[in-house]
Order: C-alpha cells, then sequence, then structure tokens
C-alpha cells in the first residue's frame, strides 16, 4: 500500500510540475512552449510529458484551469460604499489581472483557432467578468443596453488588449485613457439624463 500510495504521489507531483512548467514558460514569455521546452522546464522527460497529456491540447486545459484560479482573488467584496468608488476598485483589480495575465492571452490568441480549452477559458473569464458588472453600475445604467455593452467593452480584457498591443501604450497611459473615457461617460449631459 505504501509503495502504491508513493507512486501516486509520485505521478501527481510529475503532472503539477509539468503544469507548473507550461504556466511558467508563458508567463515568463514563450507563447508558444514545445514539449520539449516543458520537459527541459519541469526536469522529466519528453515521455513523461506525454503519460499525463495525452495531448498538448489537454495541457493547455490544465493551464487554462490554473489560469482562471488567478481570478478568485478579484472576486472578493468591494471596500466602497457608492457606485463609483466600486467602478474604479474594479478597475484597478481588472488592470492587475490583465497584466498578470497578458502573456496567458497573447498565447491563447496565437492557439485559439485550434484549440477548445483556450476558447473555453476565454469565454469563462468573458463570463465571470461581465457577470461582476452589475455589482459596481449605477442601478439606472441596468436597463440601459447600450451603456452597459459600452461599459462592458470599455472594461474587458479585449478592451485593454488593445490599448497595450494594438496601441503600444504603456499600463500607466491605458490606465489614463479608460479612467478619461469612464469620466467622460458618467459626466456627459446624457449619461446624466439616463
Amino acid at each position: 500500500m505504501p509503495l502504491t500510495d508513493g507512486r501516486r504521489r509520485r505521478t501527481h507531483e510529475s503532472h503539477e510540475r509539468i503544469v507548473d512548467a507550461m504556466f511558467t514558460l508563458i508567463n515568463s514569455g514563450n507563447l508558444r512552449p514545445s514539449a520539449e521546452d516543458i520537459a527541459a522546464e519541469a526536469n522529466v522527460g519528453l515521455r513523461s510529458v506525454f503519460r499525463h497529456f495525452k495531448d498538448m491540447e489537454s495541457l493547455f486545459m490544465a493551464v487554462a484551469a490554473k489560469v482562471v484560479q488567478v481570478f478568485q482573488p478579484s472576486l472578493t467584496p468591494f471596500e466602497s460604499q457608492d457606485w463609483r468608488g466600486r467602478l474604479f476598485e474594479a478597475l484597478d483589480r481588472r488592470i492587475g489581472l490583465y497584466e498578470t495575465l497578458m502573456n496567458f492571452r497573447r498565447s491563447g490568441e496565437m492557439h485559439a483557432f485550434e484549440s477548445e480549452a483556450i476558447r473555453s477559458s476565454n469565454m469563462q473569464v468573458r463570463q465571470i467578468l461581465r457577470a461582476r458588472l452589475p455589482l459596481f453600475l449605477p442601478p439606472h445604467l441596468m436597463g440601459d443596453v447600450v451603456a452597459f455593452e459600452a461599459l462592458d467593452l470599455l472594461l474587458s480584457f479585449e478592451g485593454w488588449m488593445a490599448l497595450r498591443d494594438s496601441q503600444n501604450l504603456s499600463p500607466e497611459t491605458a490606465r489614463a485613457v479608460i479612467e478619461g473615457l469612464l469620466k467622460a461617460f458618467f459626466d456627459a449631459p446624457a449619461a446624466i439624463a439616463r
């Protein structure tokens, strides 16, 4: 029995090392790690990678699950009592997450066409973030489809990536753009009249 338990433990540890290795490689900028890269980083044989994962897609699924876990701290209750405070608290949290997960998103974009796991993970993250909107938007905007969708886009990972990658802005400038748009949106007479 102890031998079986020891084997099981070693198998689990190898499995986790492989997932952690891919996570580390992507996080450090290797957006398309090969099985050889992963084996070297995990300090396991190449055959071991495919003993634990039947293909790269199943490894992507394990890494995607780990990435989704990174979102958990951002789901804690807000400290601010008013909706404006919660809105900017949410913005802080999202920017922190987006910057933390930037390379995973970039890697995901490269693999999404061939990976159901990545498409599913992206959709799951999108749904988590969208479901949080009612917690910090003013009640009078919840029935305004155009305003709701505009704010969802403005606070989205896709919007952040466009500012950071397509427009090549620093995190500070990208944040200033979003803050400026949020203030303009809520301070505009049309927004007040809603």
